[in-house]
């Protein structure tokens, strides 16, 4: 550690908030503690997550900043993060592309609108909504119930020029705010308009609904019908656009609901905004997970993030994982909102379903993150041209294979091969690998039987003759990938070596995501932020996964294996058959052939097989009587 610690004494034994600089005196992290004199000790008491030394690593200088309780302490860590952005702190991408019902209040003639982006002052927001048509959808019903304008700046200005307002008025979908003189709208009235409309976005309906109602009846016993006609059409778009907002919980509460999909590198967050029972709106987050926080962290400084930007804060929150910290949260939570906040994790019910929609939410999202940055085709070659650059080769590996171990023990061992061809998996060409030849659990053994039996094939299918059908196996990669260090690399080194064959490889290390090669050495770190370390975790993630899958596969199949499987002529169809017969391995094995033979679809000469199968002795007990 490159940090002098500080005179243990020097530091107070009080709350607040600490920075690590470097060398330029640049903030690399920003942190907060209940007591700083006890979290600082931390740095220098213990041994170091990976990342956590690095961040130490790169430090200079360490510095603090004593609040006046935990609260302020928290809120102190946040404006420093904002202030400072620092590279070790955790970082929050929230998806732009969530459009929003925003009403521009701050207007004279307040308008409603669908707006995307960066918030504005004096605009009032709801949602964020799925989709703008959903947007469009509620407000053609709401125009129809408090009559604002939808038209842009200049149209309005167009309209109140020529004296005449729009079709809009006409049909009794805007105020007319544009020519008051005309249509009589003053500012007090569509005001009210504005805010009866902002009410009933923000989930207080039944006064809307009961003022129509009433207000309909009212005009229907004094014999005004066209009046009446005119609010029951109001009272059903009202009722319309309700129906646009799914109710998810009965009876109606209030409640943001938090959604989270993770691996070792990146985070999705999705939030549902439930009000009054009803979902208003959702919004979604990318973290790169730069900062060593566990689930709980992670929750924590995802809470913290989304109500320092949100003023709205519900009486309950509810997430997958009790938050670390889960009493200051509420405290700060609380004194937001001005009344008491808790945070739960739903364990039945209504509240546990929501949960898990929100949370296959949040794993799409993730999905379609890592999708839409692996499928952009420049991002690709410029991610391509960039590894090449960082590790030396003559051009950019469009053929990269990784290869990965799986095993949980002495059995059932097994490996992945991916490919991917310009960047992308080529799931074809895939192959798994049922590990034979090593005795007990050995990683490096199980690699080195893998990658020879791999590049064996390699060499066969180039000896063959060609005949004009292409055979997966003879395509030679430009980048050899092994999940691991400088252990499995040797493995990979030998192979190739005594193969006769020069393929670039190198192993990938999960531990600082360390690029380890066969003749130097250091290890490689590339920038986290880099593309080139994306596409080998890409690759590496997808053999880790490929072997995970195929390891859990082998083994349920061995559960469930069945001596009817190794009789030849017996398949699913006939073992059903046989089963649902006798109803168990056990009266099978009491029946005779003839009575076996009965059974629909077993001859009787497949009954004799079965019948010998089943009654034939290991051969360790014929060893053992002879």
């Amino acid at each position: 550690m490159s940090v002098v610690r500080p005179a243990p004494s020097s530091i107070p034994d009080a709350p607040g908030a600490y920075l690590f600089r470097d060398g330029d005196g640049r903030v690399i992290y920003a942190g907060k503690a209940r007591s700083l004199r006890k979290r600082l000790a931390s740095y220098w008491g213990k041994p170091l997550h990976p990342r956590t030394a690095a961040m130490t690593e790169a430090a200079e200088s360490v510095e603090w900043i004593v609040a006046s309780g935990e609260v302020d302490a928290l809120m102190l860590e946040y404006n420093l993060i904002q202030r400072h952005r620092p590279r070790f702190n955790i970082r929050y991408r929230d998806d732009k592309s969530y459009p929003y019902l925003a009403l521009t209040v701050g207007e004279k003639w307040p308008r409603a609108q669908v707006l995307r982006g960066a918030k504005r002052k004096g605009v009032r927001y709801f949602g964020p909504y799925g989709h703008a048509w959903a947007i469009r959808d509620t407000l053609d019903a709401l125009t129809r119930v408090f009559p604002v304008r939808t038209c842009s700046n200049a149209f309005f200005d167009q309209r109140s020029r020529a004296g005449r307002p729009c079709l809009y008025y006409d049909i009794g979908r805007c105020a007319g705010p544009c020519v008051p003189a005309t249509t009589g709208a003053t500012e007090e009235s569509y005001r009210v308009h504005v805010d009866a409309m902002a009410e009933f976005l923000a989930g207080t309906t039944r006064p809307v609904l009961r003022r129509l109602e009433t207000q309909m009846r009212a005009a229907s016993e004094h014999e005004e019908f066209e009046q009446a006609a005119r609010f029951r059409d109001q009272l059903f778009a009202a009722r319309r656009a309700l129906e646009k907002q799914e109710m998810v919980l009965s009876p109606p509460q209030d409640l943001d609901v938090v959604g989270l999909a993770e691996d070792e590198l990146e985070a999705a967050f999705q939030v549902f905004f439930v009000r009054r029972g009803r979902v208003l709106g959702r919004k979604g987050w990318v973290v790169d997970r730069v900062e060593e926080l566990d689930r709980s962290q992670l929750i924590a400084s995802f809470l913290e993030q989304l109500y320092m930007e949100r003023q709205e804060v519900p009486a309950r929150v509810l997430v997958a994982v009790a938050p670390a910290d889960g009493d200051l949260l509420e405290t700060w939570l609380a004194g937001r909102r001005g009344a008491p906040v808790r945070i739960a994790v739903p364990e039945r019910g209504a509240k546990r379903k929501l949960l898990e929609v929100v949370t296959r939410n949040a794993e799409e999202a993730f999905h379609r993150h890592k999708l839409r940055r692996a499928s952009d085709f420049g991002a690709r070659s410029r991610a391509l041209t960039e590894l090449a650059d960082q590790l030396g080769l003559e051009q950019a590996p469009l053929r990269i294979e990784a290869y990965d171990i799986s095993n949980l023990g002495p059995t059932d061992k097994v490996g992945s091969m991916v490919v991917f061809e310009d960047g992308l998996p080529k799931r074809q060409d895939y192959r798994k690998f049922t590990i034979k030849g090593v005795v007990g659990q050995d990683d490096f053994a199980s690699m080195d039987e893998m990658l020879r039996r791999r590049f064996t094939r390699l060499l066969d299918e180039q000896q063959r003759p060609k005949d004009g059908r292409a055979r997966r196996f003879s395509y030679p990669p430009a980048l050899v990938v092994v999940d691991g260090g400088r252990g499995q690399l040797a493995q990979a080194t030998r192979v190739l070596g005594e193969l006769g064959l020069s393929i670039p490889h190198i192993g990938l290390a999960k531990r600082l995501e360390e690029i380890y090669f066969p003749d130097r050495p250091d290890p490689l770190m590339i920038p986290r932020g880099s593309e080139a370390l994306f596409v080998l975790q890409h690759i590496r993630d997808e053999a880790h996964r490929t072997a995970v899958r195929f390891h859990r596969q082998t083994r349920e199949k061995r559960a469930f294996h069945s001596p009817l499987d190794d009789i030849a002529g017996i398949g699913p169809a006939r073992k059903k058959s046989l089963l649902k017969r006798f109803g168990s391995l056990a009266r099978l094995r009491e029946a005779d052939p003839e009575q076996i033979a009965g059974t629909p679809g077993i001859g009787p000469d497949l009954a004799t097989a079965i019948h010998e199968h089943l009654h034939a002795r290991p051969t360790s007990d014929r060893r053992a009587t002879a």
